[in-house]
This record gives C-alpha cells, sequence and structure tokens, in this order.
C-alpha cells in the first residue's frame, strides 16, 4: 500500500499543480469574481470534466482499495497533468500575473489543501491518500471560488486602504482636471487621441493600457500621478450595473466623454437598458460647470442626451449639431477629414489612422482639446501624431501584404465598420475572425450579421473554431458568397498559413478581426 501511496504522489504532484493553474488563470481573467467564474465553468464543463471525474473516482477511492483502481487513479492523474500542461502552455495571449492578491489566494487553497487531507485522512486512514489526492487535484475546479470568498475580507480592506491613498493624492493635487472616458468601445482609443492632442499644451496623465478597473486606475493614481500632471485622462471600463458610479466616486471627474452604448457585455449587464444607464453614470457624476462630450452617432446615446443641460455633441457627419467631420477621405496612407465647430470654424486634418469609424473618435478627442482652450490650427500637427492603439486597426506592412490588426475586443459595430475599412482596399481583401463574445443570448445573431456584412466586403473569409464560427458561416452563406472561399480552421497558424498561399492580382489585405481571450 505505501508503494501504491508513493507512486500515485508522484503524479499528483504536477497534476495538481497545472490544475491549479490553469483554474487560477481562468479566475484572475474573469476578474476575480465568483459569479463570473461560476457562469465560466458552466460554459465550458466540457474542458473540466476530468476534474468532476477525478473527485467522484477519489470518493469511490475511499471505499475500496483494489490494486486496479490505483492504477486507473494513477492514469487518471497523469491524463489531467497531460490535459493541464497543454492548456496552461495555449494561454499565452495573457498571462497568469503572480500579484499579491494571487498569492493569499495560493497561500488560502493551500490550507484548504492541507484541512481537506487531514480530514479525510482521520476519518478514514492513511490508506485513503491515494482517493485524497485524487480529490485535491479535482477540488481545483471549486477551490479558486471557495479560497476568494474566504479572502473577500481581507482583499475589501487592502483595496479601501489603497483607494483612501489614491484619493488622499488626488485631493492634494488642486489644479488638477479629472476627464473621465468610458464606453461601450472607443474609448482606450480616444484616451490615447486626447492623451497625444491635449499634451500640445498641458501636462497629461492617462491610465495605461486598458487600466479601467477601480484598482486599475488607483494604481495608476499611486504610482504614477506627479505634482507637475494639469489633466489626468481616467479611463472608465464596467462589466455591471454601479461600476462606473463606483470609478467617479474616486477620481471625482470634472469633464467626461462617453465614446459609444452597444451590446457589449450583455452577459453580465443583461440588456441595453443597464448598458445606457451604466454608461451615463459619468454624466451623473459631472460637476455643474463640467462638460459633457457624447458622440451624436450613438442612437442609445441620443435617446439619453435630453436628460442632461448642454451637453457638447461630437458627430462624423454633419448632423446640425456640434462638432462634425465632413469632406472625409481615406487611402492606404491614412484619412483626411474637415472639422467643424459649433461656430462654423473649419480646419482641415490628416491622420494615419485608417476607416471612416476612426474619425468619429478623432472628433470627439478634438472637441474636447478646443474646448480646453486648444485652437484647431494648434491641433493640426498633434493630430499627424496620432498613432493607431494597439490592435484596433493596426496597419502592419509584411512586402506584398498588409495586415490590418484589429484583434481587441471585437464588437459588433466595431467589427462592421472594421469589414467596411477592408472593402476600401482595391486588391485580395482577407478576413480572419473567430467571432464575437459576450454577447448574451443575442450572440449568434450578432454573429450571423457580421457574416452578411462580411460577405459583401470580403475577398476570402478564414473562420477559427468551427463550433462558435457557425453563426458567422451561417450569414456568409445566406448573403450568397462563394462557399469555396469561405473556410474553417481550428487555429489561427493554419488560418495564416492558409492566407499567405492566397493568390491574385493586386496587394494582399489581411484583416485580423478579434482574438479570443484565453478564457473562450
Amino acid at each position: 500500500m505505501l508503494i501504491r501511496t508513493l507512486i500515485a504522489a508522484a503524479f499528483f504532484a504536477p497534476a495538481y499543480f497545472y490544475a491549479l493553474r490553469h483554474n487560477m488563470h481562468m479566475f484572475q481573467l474573469n476578474g476575480y469574481k465568483n459569479g463570473e467564474h461560476l457562469s465560466w465553468i458552466k460554459k465550458n464543463i466540457r474542458r473540466q470534466w476530468i476534474l468532476i471525474f477525478a473527485i467522484l473516482l477519489g470518493i469511490t477511492r475511499l471505499f475500496v482499495k483494489p490494486l486496479a483502481l490505483d492504477v486507473f487513479i494513477c492514469f487518471t492523474l497523469y491524463i489531467i497533468f497531460v490535459v493541464y500542461r497543454a492548456l496552461n502552455r495555449m494561454s499565452t495571449k495573457k498571462k497568469l500575473v503572480y500579484t499579491p492578491r494571487v498569492k493569499r489566494m495560493l497561500f488560502t487553497i493551500g490550507i484548504l489543501s492541507v484541512i481537506g487531507t487531514a480530514t479525510i485522512w482521520a476519518v478514514f486512514g492513511w490508506e485513503s491518500l491515494v482517493g485524497e489526492m485524487l480529490i485535491l487535484v479535482g477540488a481545483q475546479i471549486i477551490f479558486t471560488l471557495l479560497a476568494n470568498l474566504i479572502n473577500h475580507p481581507v482583499e475589501k480592506a487592502i483595496n479601501q486602504y489603497y483607494i483612501n491613498d489614491a484619493k488622499k493624492k488626488l485631493q492634494s493635487a488642486k489644479d488638477l482636471t479629472v476627464i473621465g472616458v468610458t464606453g461601450s468601445y472607443g474609448k482606450t482609443s480616444v484616451k490615447f487621441y486626447l492623451q497625444t492632442l491635449l499634451q500640445a499644451k498641458y501636462d497629461v496623465l492617462v491610465t495605461p493600457e486598458s487600466y479601467n478597473t477601480p484598482m486599475g486606475v488607483v494604481k495608476t493614481i499611486r504610482g504614477s500621478l506627479k505634482p507637475s500632471h494639469e489633466i489626468f485622462v481616467c479611463e472608465m471600463g464596467a462589466r455591471h450595473v454601479g461600476d462606473i458610479k463606483e470609478l467617479c466616486d474616486i477620481v471625482h471627474p470634472r469633464h467626461g466623454v462617453i465614446t459609444s452604448v452597444g451590446p457589449q457585455h450583455l452577459e453580465t449587464f443583461f440588456n441595453m437598458e443597464n448598458i445606457k444607464n451604466t454608461k451615463f453614470e459619468l454624466a451623473d457624476a459631472l460637476p455643474a460647470e463640467g462638460l459633457l462630450f457624447l458622440n451624436g452617432d450613438n442612437e442609445f446615446i441620443n435617446e439619453k442626451a435630453a436628460q442632461y443641460k448642454d451637453p457638447v455633441f461630437y458627430c462624423s457627419a454633419t448632423k446640425g449639431k456640434g462638432y462634425y467631420a465632413t469632406d472625409v477621405s481615406v487611402s492606404r496612407r491614412g484619412t483626411e477629414f474637415t472639422v467643424v465647430t459649433p461656430e462654423g470654424e473649419k480646419e482641415t486634418f490628416r491622420m494615419k489612422l485608417i476607416g471612416e469609424h476612426n474619425v468619429i473618435n478623432v472628433v470627439g478627442a478634438i472637441a474636447v482639446a478646443h474646448r480646453m482652450g486648444i485652437t484647431l490650427p494648434e491641433l493640426k500637427i498633434p493630430v499627424r501624431k496620432i498613432r493607431p492603439v494597439a490592435h484596433r486597426l493596426e496597419m502592419r506592412e509584411h512586402g506584398d501584404v498588409t495586415i490590418i490588426d484589429d484583434a481587441y475586443n471585437s464588437n459588433p459595430v466595431g467589427s462592421k465598420a472594421a469589414v467596411e475599412t477592408l472593402k476600401m482596399f482595391d486588391g485580395i481583401r482577407i478576413l480572419v475572425t473567430p467571432g464575437m463574445v459576450e454577447l448574451g443570448e443575442k450572440e449568434a445573431e450578432y454573429n450571423h450579421k457580421f457574416g452578411t456584412y462580411a460577405a459583401d466586403c470580403c475577398d476570402y473569409i478564414l473562420l477559427i473554431g468551427a463550433k462558435h464560427t457557425k453563426p458567422i458561416l451561417e450569414g456568409v452563406l445566406s448573403a450568397g458568397f462563394d462557399e469555396k472561399k469561405c473556410l474553417v480552421y481550428e487555429h489561427l497558424e493554419d488560418a495564416m498559413s492558409y492566407a499567405y498561399t492566397i493568390r491574385g492580382e493586386g496587394h494582399k489585405y489581411i484583416l485580423l478581426e478579434n482574438d479570443l481571450p484565453d478564457n473562450y
């Protein structure tokens, strides 16, 4: 029996490590939220069934101890090790970060493992260890949830300490103007465009990358805010009702920009009304003298705008109100357009960004900068300096191939705009996409519509993942697209390899639209 136990222990250690690491990684990607992680487990139960099987098999082993069962348990532990090592190697887009919170959770999981082992040992004796080890490995499917629940009071106290410290630092910056930026999409782009434009006159701090959660914002304030900063552009993300209000209670924005309202994160918002109200929590938080900048192209924003006094609208084309763009011209070299202010002042701008839908974001940034005291002529050079935000219609040249990288967090409006941008180029136009996620019950419907849009704009369509892209394929074929030019691959690498082999007349353009996160 001792030899059996030692052999099982040799298989147990790597299986335990990789199963724990994978589940902790997914929990981190799900925002350390038990509700979202439970939903993820339900949707991905086929990926985790072996852990549930391990628990059941381990419980069986507590009561019966034949040699054949122990051999089978060792084999099961080996399979778990192989499967989860492979999953960990595949999950490379956003690696697990061993933050202090993760380390605290790992400590708690260790304590839970010790308690579980001691309890089973006390009841069933040391001969039950083989079963115990298998149960502990299988329990990784729920240990992250339990550890997070146990640690919640501690985490809440730690977070509140950091939040209070950030608030004190903001209060000490008497001359600092905070500009909040939120929206279902476009907020990260507008944030960085604002940074480029406002730096023509001010010392500007922005939240880095896609830092748009309370602790991401707090980390920026505590680590980067200096007395010399005059403007803090704070990106505000949301997955639940009240998230924007929570951020506003920390930074107290003076001005706000709402870039869009659309069907993003419907799995957690449930309906469009909740999304709309949550985005406008920013507007509700502004002081009386604050300026509210609204995307006048967005129907949901226009529905809500009437409730607010004197908002500043910006539009991609003349709408009879606010700032708007006209004479838009798009080429492979970039975009040229003219901005007209509410007072009728005009100025022509050139930028390296492509796509008419990018114009609306830049016009919004121009509107904010102009109201902050920078003249339109003074903004011409800063607009030329604007660079594409990483993975948002970012163009890269590879010989006779142009990669248009729009891989970050696709949405129904952005995906439609991306393929319409692809259509404007003369040459071989190839779309590579796994489709869109986090759209709740309407996910299949939106992906089907995306397929119909793509069929009208592309010469080749390469889909990644047969199951998830089925609605896109149906939409593509329903639009009469040549099925020989719409292919499905399981891996991005295979699709790209084929894309490079496609031959035809003209330059080749490959649009990478969306890139599913590791937890999909």
